[in-house]
This record gives structure tokens, C-alpha cells and sequence, in this order.
């Protein structure tokens, strides 16, 4: 027996669903009080005026009020807004659909979800507008910084059976980089593996000696001069996988603003996007059977010589 998905009590608005947060027990007087306390990047006129417009609901869809008395354990949900975002100057494609999946090229620089200084310039609220689609979830992520293929999910009811795939391995993920190239190599190892854990500054990762947890299969497709072009297979999907093993090699990935120095926040640069791409993905249509194959119509170049 299944369990019946409850609708949210706020609609998605211009390609943005609600987002929630739980009441806990505490000593706020009102709901208000708490919400201003607890997102203090809001102004109190900002959580008023959502409040005066009816953007703010408990989960039984009741407005909440300037006055209304606070009460834990409650959910509330409200609209997350930004008073001004950058247009990320590069535009995503759908390479498919159909009733179950969304097949979407992303561009670099684009989030994949909402986060942080990203709301409307993320690539799940671009497509939700452009498509439509209330329900779509990204079955899978890549970084901000990485284009190439994303899958999303279009139906609730056998998002499941596609999220499976990914933790158990029936889906074969192929990427290409660009990345420094010593005179006189000529092949690196053709699998590499390593234990990744999380590193001092909370977005970045490390190797560290003990029982690998990460795989990758590394085959070179082009060479010239001092760059050259791989394919890279991850057997596991740990974050920032890729860019950590390219760097333990000794040639990280051209242009990349976490490995091996960190980069300053607001430091894009439009013309120097990471040399990453996402650019293949096959699998058994657990729904239909059928077998599916994507690529990205992207291509990553060596520097002229």
C-alpha cells in the first residue's frame, strides 16, 4: 500500500514551490516573532508584508497572522524571494521528455536546485516555468560549476524507481575534462580509487589513507601539446569525486575555482567556466524497460597549442 502525497498548501509561483519550516517548542510569543528571529536575513517589514499578502500558511493552509499566538509543533510554509538576482548569461536545453523524465543539457555557473544567492536562476525553477511541471525533481545533481546532463523526475508516483538506479548502480555516467598534461605521458592509471572525507572548509573534500569509498575509471581521448582531453566514468558518485582525483593525479581540472585553491565567493569568472562536463548517461528505463542513452550536445576543447 502506498501513502497519498498531501498537497502543499501554498501553489507553486512562478516556478517556485513553497518552502517549509517546523515550529519548535520555544518562547516566541507569535509565529512572526519566531520566523524573524529565525531567518534574520529577512527584515521584520519583509516577513510582515509576506504576512499582509497571505504568503505565509500552517499546513492546514490557515494564513498566519502579525497576532497569531505561536504554537509548536506546527509547519509553515512561505515563499523564499530574492530582492535581486544575476542572470546567469547561459541558457539550458531540453534534450528530452516524455510522462516520466526531463532530460536537460545545463549550462555552467547554474545551480541545479535553489540555494543561496540562487532562486529563479537555478536550472529546476527555469524549467518548471518554461515546462510547466509543478512536480519535477532532479533525480541526481552535478555542481554549480559543472554543465552537462541532469534527469529529473516528472511523476511522484514512479520517482522512486528512478531514484534507485543511482545508489544501485544501474546507471552507466560518463564525463569529460580538460586538464594539465606533462611532456612525455602518455596514459594515466585506468581506475582510481581513494577515501574521500569532508575537509576543514565545509565545501571541499579530502583524500585521507583507509579503506576507499570513491572509484573512478579515467581513460585519455586526446592529447596536444600541454593539455589533455579524458573520459571519466565515476563508479561512485561522492561529491566533488572527480575534481579531487584529477587533482591527485596531478593535473586538476582547468578552471577550477575549488581544487586546488579555493576561490573566493563571487569570483565567476563567464569566461573561464570549469573545464567539466557531464556529457553522457544510459540506463535500463525501470518503468518501460527500455534502454536509454543522452548525450550532451556540449563539447569541451584543448587550448590551442
Amino acid at each position: 500500500m502506498t501513502s497519498q502525497r498531501l498537497p502543499l498548501p501554498l501553489p507553486t509561483r512562478d516556478g517556485v514551490g513553497p518552502s517549509c519550516v517546523g515550529l519548535p517548542q520555544g518562547p516566541w510569543p507569535t509565529i512572526a516573532d519566531f520566523l524573524i528571529e529565525r531567518f534574520p536575513a529577512i527584515t521584520r517589514e519583509a516577513w510582515m508584508a509576506r504576512i499582509e499578502a497571505r504568503d505565509v500558511v500552517d499546513e492546514h493552509g490557515v494564513p498566519v497572522t502579525a497576532q497569531r499566538r505561536y504554537q509548536a509543533p506546527l509547519r509553515v510554509y512561505y515563499y523564499r524571494t530574492l530582492d535581486a538576482e544575476v542572470r546567469i548569461p547561459f541558457d539550458e536545453q531540453v534534450l528530452f521528455q516524455d510522462d516520466q523524465l526531463v532530460v536537460a543539457d545545463k549550462p555552467p555557473f547554474l545551480p541545479v536546485t535553489p540555494t543561496g544567492k540562487y532562486l529563479q536562476e537555478s536550472l529546476l525553477v527555469r524549467l518548471k516555468r518554461k515546462l510547466k511541471l509543478d512536480d519535477l525533481v532532479p533525480l541526481h545533481r552535478i555542481d554549480r560549476s559543472t554543465a552537462g546532463l541532469v534527469l529529473f523526475s516528472v511523476r511522484p508516483e514512479t520517482r522512486g524507481a528512478y531514484q534507485a538506479m543511482f545508489p544501485e548502480r544501474r546507471i552507466a555516467k560518463h564525463y569529460e575534462a580538460v586538464v594539465p598534461w606533462q611532456p612525455g605521458v602518455s596514459s594515466v592509471p585506468g581506475t582510481y580509487r581513494s577515501r574521500l572525507v569532508d575537509d576543514d572548509h565545509f565545501m571541499r573534500v579530502k583524500e585521507e589513507a583507509g579503506e576507499p569509498n570513491s572509484e573512478t575509471r579515467i581513460a585519455v581521448e586526446q592529447m596536444a601539446g600541454s593539455h589533455a582531453l579524458l573520459r571519466l566514468s565515476p563508479v561512485t558518485g561522492r561529491k566533488h569525486q572527480l575534481r579531487v582525483h584529477c587533482m591527485a593525479l596531478g593535473m586538476p581540472i582547468v578552471n577550477d575555482p575549488f581544487y586546488p585553491v579555493l576561490l573566493p565567493p563571487d569570483s565567476d569568472d563567464f569566461d573561464k567556466p570549469l573545464q567539466l562536463l557531464a556529457k553522457s548517461v544510459a540506463f535500463q528505463d525501470p518503468v518501460s524497460g527500455e534502454l536509454r542513452s543522452f548525450t550532451s550536445p556540449r563539447s569541451l576543447a584543448l587550448p590551442p597549442r
